[in-house]
């Protein structure tokens, strides 16, 4: 029998393989591939058990994602969009025979074969691609952190759901050992109740605290400018924002949270199982442009920040306390640490203070060991409980595309853990947040307030602060006309 050449009757027509694959999926928007021993037993890859993906944004880390899903060719790549074509330059020269689009609407409207959509675009973008493959039954894998804002995060929680798709979020470290490690400690209760973790990085490595640039440049010939500002406000193009510095401007990026909270975070959350906080307050470091003038950069994240998230007591545990630092500071160091002993590594880390001892990680949950680091010799691993991820994490979510696995990082998980995350934002720009004193005019000596600066109350259900209405403007942005969710 040749390949591709079968022909099968069903419901009285005539259907090829793959059409077969389609139809014979349940009258829902995701399209479930059938798993590779229904078609032809155990270890046979049939050419339509191969799934068709899409790459939205394919320069930088979506390179390194296309690769991660088309695993030396075990998957088709059918389509790629970018819209920056020297960024895009090697992905393009990598798959040669995928399509190429500059805008993923056209795209998603005019490629019917897509089975799957690969997300890797500045934040501003994910959620508005994401949705429109999910509306139109593609899975998708989209890269940390899932939003750009808290809406956009509940929106695409439930919209994963409604529309039965399979999700992954780009968070690699959930698919990592160290991970599942953290949570069978913590199930076997090793260090006891655990009522404050230290999360830390080493981010922003791109500028942050700066002016907006004034000067206007020309847009490069290969970069279409209106599409990388996607949803955001317009303004004029400058080299100030791209590559890879878009991730310090509040209008395209998340700040230090945005790049790494997703995973140095995510071992907590899932062990400690916290969900929504119920209250957030921040700090940030600040940038004097002259004596005693705070510098005004409305557009751009601060230099760093420390965040105090608070949880009340869930599922048998006690209340928790998560504090976030960015931007060089970290916590003290604990006394069980040796003095000449490395805290974290050189992308930031984790430490868990329990009633019956500590829990150092490095970034995305790696190298767990308990404080002192000398007691590992004695240690006895608890046996393992949870189902580890062989495959790694972009593998995980093509298998579960075929309805062969779970994704570990689907947005049922992803979702909130993001939500979370952006919570933190809000606190930070609400502390940033200036209005003129009464009485003053601008010009005047120390004319600001900042209303801001004080704990936020949070309500997950309405997702809005209670006790500070102002800070509620930054839970949802508005899109430039063109631009939806569509719901």
């Amino acid at each position: 029998m040749k390949k591709n050449s079968k022909k099968d009757k069903l419901n009285g027509k005539t259907t090829s393989r793959r059409n077969f694959i389609k139809d014979s999926t349940l009258a829902t928007a995701g399209v479930m591939i059938v798993p590779r021993y229904v078609l032809g037993g155990k270890g046979y890859v049939a050419p339509s058990d191969k799934l068709n993906i899409a790459g939205i944004g394919v320069g930088g880390r979506g390179k390194d994602d296309l690769a991660g899903v088309y695993n030396k060719g075990a998957e088709n790549i059918v389509a790629l969009c970018d819209v920056d074509e020297t960024r895009a330059a090697a992905t393009f020269k990598a798959y040669k025979k995928a399509k190429r689009y500059k805008d993923f609407r056209v795209m998603l409207e005019q490629q019917k074969d897509i089975d799957a959509v690969v997300i890797a675009t500045p934040d501003n973008t994910h959620a508005v691609a994401a949705m429109a493959a999910m509306q139109l039954g593609k899975h998708v894998y989209v890269e940390k952190p899932l939003a750009h804002d808290i809406y956009e995060a509940r929106v695409m929680t439930e919209a994963a759901r409604k529309y039965n798709v399979v999700t992954q979020m780009g968070n690699q470290g959930s698919s990592w050992e160290g991970t599942f490690q953290v949570m069978e400690w913590m199930e076997a209760g090793i260090i006891g109740d655990v009522d404050r973790v230290h999360c830390w990085t080493n981010r922003p490595i791109w500028p942050q605290g700066i002016a907006t640039p004034k000067e206007k440049v020309k847009v490069p010939n290969t970069l279409d400018w209106d599409l990388w500002l996607g949803p955001a406000k317009w303004r004029d193009y400058n080299p100030a924002y791209l590559p890879f510095k878009w991730r310090g401007w509040w209008d395209f990026g998340t700040g230090a949270l945005g790049d790494m909270a997703c995973h140095i975070i995510d071992p907590a959350f899932r062990a400690l199982k916290l969900g929504y906080p119920t209250a957030v307050e921040a700090s940030v470091g600040l940038v004097y442009v002259s004596d005693f003038v705070e510098g005004d950069f409305p557009d751009s994240c601060p230099p760093s920040s420390k965040i105090h998230f608070d949880y009340p007591a869930r599922d048998g545990m006690p209340p928790v306390k998560l504090i976030w630092y960015d931007g060089g500071i970290m916590p003290e160091r604990p006394e069980e640490l040796g003095a000449d002993e490395q805290m974290g590594d050189w992308n930031g880390g984790l430490l868990f203070e329990g009633t019956k001892g500590k829990i150092m990680t490095d970034c995305y949950g790696a190298n767990p060991r308990l404080l002192p680091t000398s007691s590992m010799q004695y240690f006895k691993q608890p046996e393992k409980s949870l189902k580890r991820v062989p495959e790694g994490h972009h593998q995980n979510w093509v298998k579960a595309c075929k309805g062969e696995v779970k994704a570990v990082s689907n947005f049922d998980i992803a979702g909130p853990l993001t939500e979370m995350i952006l919570i933190g934002n809000l606190a930070i720009r609400s502390y940033l947040h200036k209005e003129l004193k009464p009485g003053k005019k601008p010009g005047d000596w120390a004319p600001w307030q900042y209303p801001g600066r004080k704990k936020l109350l949070w309500d997950s259900n309405n997702m809005k602060v209670t006790n500070f209405d102002q800070a509620n403007q930054f839970v949802k942005r508005d899109y430039r006309d063109g631009w939806s969710l569509g719901v």
